[in-house]
């Protein structure tokens, strides 16, 4: 337990040194966050077809604006969001992960998670921490052939999506992002 304790330490201290050096400052408030999520959210319905489909279809979305990843080897990634249901925040969380492997240099994306089901919704509500793979997981949405996405088949009652600077991103996971409420 000690040497897990240690890795996430070192792990921590890597991101927040790559992060100060990007010159990348994290919301601290929750007027900054919103106006965020609210960029994010119009961005979305801009760029993925069926983009207000899903919004619609959905229980509660949780919009991560810009999370960003930093890596040399060890990696790590944090940003900061909004739980909306009906359109209105309820709550504020983070999300954070760590990575070993071949990694170097620092990226961000937007991350949307959509909870098409109350029960996952209430699920994550009521959890402490939730942690994609583990407490629930996430369907990642990709783009099909000609740019769109096919909506009928989809019945996961979590579905994901991650956009980069230049749209859908495709070929990720989510497995192992651990998502904390938080009081901004």
């Amino acid at each position: 337990m000690r040497r897990k304790t240690l890795s996430r330490s070192a792990i921590a201290f890597i991101f927040v040194a790559l992060a100060s050096q990007s010159g990348i400052v994290f919301a601290d408030t929750a007027k900054e966050i919103e106006i965020r999520v609210a960029a994010a959210l119009q961005r979305f319905v801009e760029e993925v077809d069926a983009g207000q489909a899903f919004l619609d279809a959905s229980k509660g979305v949780l919009i991560f604006p810009s999370v960003l990843k930093a890596g040399f080897g060890i990696g790590g990634e944090y940003g900061e969001g909004a739980l909306q249901v009906n359109g209105k925040t309820v709550d504020y969380y983070n999300t954070a992960a760590a990575s070993i492997g071949f990694q170097i240099g620092v990226q961000t994306k937007t991350i949307i998670l959509m909870f098409i089901e109350n029960d996952a919704l209430e699920s994550f509500r009521g959890s402490d921490g939730w942690e994609v793979g583990v407490d629930g997981a996430v369907a990642l949405i990709e783009i099909g052939v000609g740019g769109s996405i096919d909506t009928s088949n989809i019945t996961d009652p979590v579905i994901g999506f991650v956009l980069s600077n230049k749209g859908l991103m495709y070929n990720l996971t989510l497995e192992g992002s651990k998502m904390t409420k938080i009081q901004p």
